[in-house]
């Protein structure tokens, strides 16, 4: 292991002394932390809201998916946050965001870290994220940090809720 690093909880972190480290915490997403993680979800590029962002929405998610999801904090202030889950064969990571003055500090990897970390506690060996097409910043982070672009895939996706409006759903 290279001088500078250590392992925790499985987890090779960086060491130093700098000031861009100094003071972050990364810590489980709780409920409470909705309206700060909603705020910073809503300044950050490349995020995309919709009503699977609700309050409850994310509660259902926090519940279904216990301490996989984390925010990062600095000075007692939230500073990054992401959502993290699986279906019990692959995890997916949603709404990395990291406040713009922040950004460049090694927090976005500090919560990618974190996540995957858990991720491989539970057993999943394989992690997915979903990136606008159109967000060259979220590519280079995502690329620059070990990931690689699946350009075999698409993905498609059916909204339940249009469907109810046009057909009962069958009591089977």
């Amino acid at each position: 292991m290279k001088s500078g690093q250590k392992w925790d909880n499985g987890v090779k972190k960086k060491i130093s002394n700098c000031h861009c480290d100094d003071g972050i915490t990364v810590r489980p997403f709780h409920i409470k932390d909705y309206d700060a993680v909603l705020a910073l979800w809503r300044r950050a590029e490349g995020v995309g809201l919709n009503e699977s962002d609700t309050r409850p929405a994310i509660a259902t998610y926090l519940r279904r998916n216990p301490r996989f999801s984390f925010v990062a904090e600095k000075d007692g202030r939230l500073v990054g946050a992401v959502l993290c889950g699986h279906d019990g064969r692959r995890g997916y990571l949603h709404h990395l965001a990291v406040a713009r003055r922040h950004r460049q500090q090694g927090i976005g990897r500090q919560l990618v870290h974190a996540c995957l970390a858990k991720l491989r506690q539970a057993g999943i060996q394989k992690c997915n994220i979903f990136i606008f097409a159109d967000n060259a910043a979220g590519m280079k982070f995502w690329a620059h940090t070990g990931w690689k672009l699946r350009t075999e895939l698409q993905v498609m996706q059916f909204r339940l809720e249009d469907e109810r409006k046009t057909r009962n759903d069958c009591p089977c």
